[in-house]
């Protein structure tokens, strides 16, 4: 078994999860993995870092398919008995404005990949994740934007101290029920699928920061949530303000926090900073 360190960066062929494993390749003191859930593009982009001179593996991974999921732990248990940092990047966005798929469908796609596909790679992954590890769950800012035009009952419930993850994964399935019933403003929820997504995953941070405290608090893991600011990508398009490798800083700042840091933890961050949830 390798005592090499291990990262591991979801959804990274491209835009965001790329930059951010070109910049471990640089920084981190291991193997890193780029993860892609077609192997033909996994291994194009590791072939592009190769040309820059950096040294990337590829592992299948598609966050939709558990299967896929389960394949990625038993080889990094087998291989390494473990993993150091896991950045969850993978996601996906409809362009909400122009799109023209029934909203019900955005929402149960877009929760299906960016929240219960993420959860499902912790559920499998963190169990893993060695003393001293860093988890970085790639949120958004929309997730704060979108909390805020949430009914006060809503709000109230996703800033809980106390809500448990069951209860998170009941707030995330009942808006997908609410917008294939049209009826999901009434509920209180706000008009954009990729923003709940967000809150999702921002608050299923929150409650994972819990519980490593509660159950390996003597592991001095660190997990946080974050934004990577507005990024030219394919997914937000050519507009925005930041380069993919800006657009990296701070999940690879929390990705490579000392060992000896206390925080932050169970955070929300962007540009380095902790933002109030």
């Amino acid at each position: 078994m390798s005592t090499v360190p291990v990262a591991v960066v979801t959804g990274s062929n491209k835009g965001i999860g790329f930059a951010i494993v070109r910049a471990l390749c640089k920084q981190f003191p291991g193997d890193v993995y780029l993860t892609a859930r077609d192997p033909g593009r996994g291994q194009e982009a590791v072939a592009k870092l190769q040309e820059e001179g950096l040294h990337a593996l590829f592992h299948q991974l598609d966050i939709d398919d558990l299967q896929s999921i389960r394949a990625l732990r038993d080889f990094l248990k087998e291989k390494y008995g473990g993993l150091n940092v896991l950045v969850n990047n993978a996601g996906i966005a409809f362009k909400e404005v122009h799109d023209t798929t029934p909203f019900a469908v955005q929402a149960e796609v877009t929760l299906k990949t960016n929240f219960f596909g993420t959860r499902n790679v912790c559920t499998e992954l963190l169990p893993l994740v060695k003393p001293y590890g860093k988890v970085v769950n790639v949120s958004s800012m929309v997730s704060s934007s979108a909390l805020g035009s949430c009914s006060r009952e809503l709000q109230q419930k996703f800033r809980s101290d106390t809500i448990t993850e069951d209860e998170l994964v009941e707030l995330m399935t009942k808006f997908v029920e609410d917008t294939k019933k049209s009826v999901h403003e009434k509920e209180g929820w706000p008009n954009t699928a990729y923003g709940v997504s967000k809150i999702g995953v921002t608050v299923l941070s929150r409650i994972q920061a819990r519980m490593l405290n509660e159950k390996r608090k003597g592991d001095h893991i660190l997990l946080n949530a974050c934004c990577p600011g507005w990024v030219r990508t394919d997914m937000a398009g050519p507009k925005a303000t930041k380069s993919p490798d800006e657009g990296a800083e701070t999940p690879v700042y929390l990705a490579l926090l000392p060992s000896d840091a206390d925080g932050p933890h169970g955070q929300f961050l962007s540009n380095k900073t902790v933002r109030t949830w």
